[in-house]
């Protein structure tokens, strides 16, 4: 049971620490999942002393079930879209009706990449490892569309580094980065909230504090 995500962060960054001694920490970076995995990730970042970025991606949930991901997506020019095909398998969705629900989570992704960015550039991830950072995972379908999005921008390593997750979800995530560093593997797995003590809501203006914290820090104007 962590106290909160700040608290989560620290643990991770210690585990990172330990697992990844001898890592080349010249070309790293911490990118995180917004909005639970923002306050997790600046502790990683910090503890580390890297740079911190988020990457825009947004769960598509079940009609009637906002809380079950029956896939994600991301901002970019064109809409990259996973499907967690066993969940729509189970409800009778098929692609075209994720694809129509995904649709509609896009003006909130366009709303948050205006206001977490402002005018500051997408930093670049080709040719360096990023860790990935969010406070748990239930699915995985949000961190797959992630990795996928970071490593066609260029992404040299991939490393996944999470509070708690299911066991055959973090399998899924193996075979599609580098490392993946869990700190908590239940048997049996409820929900993400239910490791936490605290797991009130991440809002808005805690994420473009801390980014904006992150990038005076780093002194890096991201590219």
């Amino acid at each position: 049971m962590f106290v909160d995500r700040s608290d989560a962060g620290q643990k991770l960054a210690r585990e990172l620490a330990r697992q990844l001694s001898g890592f080349d920490h010249t070309m790293a970076l911490v990118v995180a999942l917004p909005r639970g995995g923002v306050p997790v990730a600046q502790q990683v970042a910090e503890a580390l002393d890297l740079p911190l970025d988020v990457l825009l991606v947004r769960k598509v949930g079940a009609p009637g079930y906002p809380e079950v991901a029956i896939g994600a997506i991301s901002d970019g020019e064109n809409m990259q879209l996973t499907i967690n095909r066993e969940v729509c398998d189970q409800l009778g969705l098929d692609e075209e009706g994720v694809r129509e629900l995904a649709r509609e989570v896009l003006p909130e992704l366009e709303r948050r990449k205006r206001l977490y960015r402002g005018s500051r550039p997408t930093l670049a991830v080709k040719g360096r490892s990023v860790i990935v950072v969010d406070d748990g995972a239930a699915t995985g379908a949000t961190l797959r569309i992630a990795l996928r999005v970071l490593r066609e921008r260029g992404a040299k390593r991939l490393i996944v580094a999470l509070p708690v997750a299911p066991a055959d979800v973090l399998e899924e995530l193996h075979a599609l980065a580098e490392d993946v560093i869990c700190l908590e593997i239940p048997s049996s797995f409820r929900a993400v909230g239910a490791h936490y003590r605290d797991f009130r809501q991440v809002d808005d203006q805690e994420v473009v504090r801390i980014l904006e914290h992150a990038n005076g820090v780093s002194g890096q104007r991201l590219n």
